[in-house]
């Protein structure tokens, strides 16, 4: 690892991060943290992805929609007006909507064709963000004097990882420039984020036979056809079956990349002093 053992660590003038987990378990929260306590550069993938992998690609679909109208249309073929996405740290939401949800289209839904090609896109775009982590670490060194980094990752992370294998690339490169630290729930949390899933269900990005396997069984189990399948319901359903599949990925990423902070731990973080120690306490001696 990058800082074998505490001391290391502490001692370290530059310190750097890579945060990853299920959404919802304080990766975003320690990283603004860090961020607004200062001398730490907040590297969002996820806003990464947005603005520059995806954001063609979810302006593109605001203006096909936009053409569907006489008046818009007229004004953008003149190019009278201008159409984007405000993508921001606390604003990701053009994103999940690009991404949508396969099923009825009277219920917002996609045909299970569009949404694999919008998956693929995601995955394409979320593997070179993860790459692109050193050349921030660089960039926030050098441009702006940051000696602190650290990357919070999206929750998909673990679909386009091989952590047993040690040559995997995305790893190999995460872990030669930052820290690996895993936030693990409890089971309680996992209760409470399929709680809060369910009250408000988004779309998640997942590996193709992952994918491909779960929607052949909902299919199967529900005796639905393609366009009557009601969308939230198929993406909780597939949420609670990706808490499942994950978990096991996430604890091979820590035991053979990195370390395990425990997510009760982590909401005790109040400063920048406090994660320190945190990491220092989950390191050897």
């Amino acid at each position: 690892m990058l800082y074998p053992t505490a001391a290391d660590w502490l001692k370290a003038p530059h310190k750097r991060v890579v945060l990853f987990a299920m959404s919802g378990l304080g990766k975003t929260h320690v990283s603004k943290m860090l961020r607004d306590a200062g001398g730490w550069f907040h590297y969002s993938i996820d806003y990464r992805i947005g603005t520059r992998y995806m954001g063609e690609y979810i302006a593109d679909n605001a203006k096909r929609e936009a053409m569907k109208n006489p008046f818009l249309r007229d004004l953008l073929m003149t190019d009278s007006i201008y159409i984007g996405s405000n993508i921001t740290f606390d604003n990701l939401s053009p994103v999940s909507t690009y991404l949508g949800k396969p099923g009825d289209p009277a219920r917002g839904g996609m045909s299970m064709g569009d949404y694999t090609l919008r998956q693929s896109q995601f995955e394409r775009a979320e593997r070179q963000a993860l790459l692109d982590t050193s050349y921030f670490i660089d960039r926030a060194d050098d441009l702006y004097g940051y000696p602190h980094f650290v990357c919070d990752t999206g929750g998909s992370i673990c679909e386009w990882v091989d952590p047993a294998d040690p040559t995997d690339p995305i790893l190999t490169a995460l872990s030669s420039v930052a820290l690996m630290v895993w936030i693990r729930g409890s089971e309680a949390h996992t209760e409470e984020l399929v709680r809060r899933f369910d009250r408000a269900p988004k779309p998640m990005a997942y590996r193709p036979d992952f994918l491909a396997n779960g929607w052949a069984r909902y299919l199967a189990e529900s005796g639905l056809t393609e366009t009557e399948v009601d969308p939230d319901a198929f993406i909780r359903w597939t949420y609670a079956q990706a808490l499942a599949h994950r978990q096991p990925i996430y604890e091979d990423m820590a035991n053979n990349w990195g370390i395990t902070l425990d997510a009760a731990d982590v909401a005790e973080v109040k400063t920048a002093d406090d994660f320190e120690r945190l990491i220092a306490e989950a390191l050897p001696a």
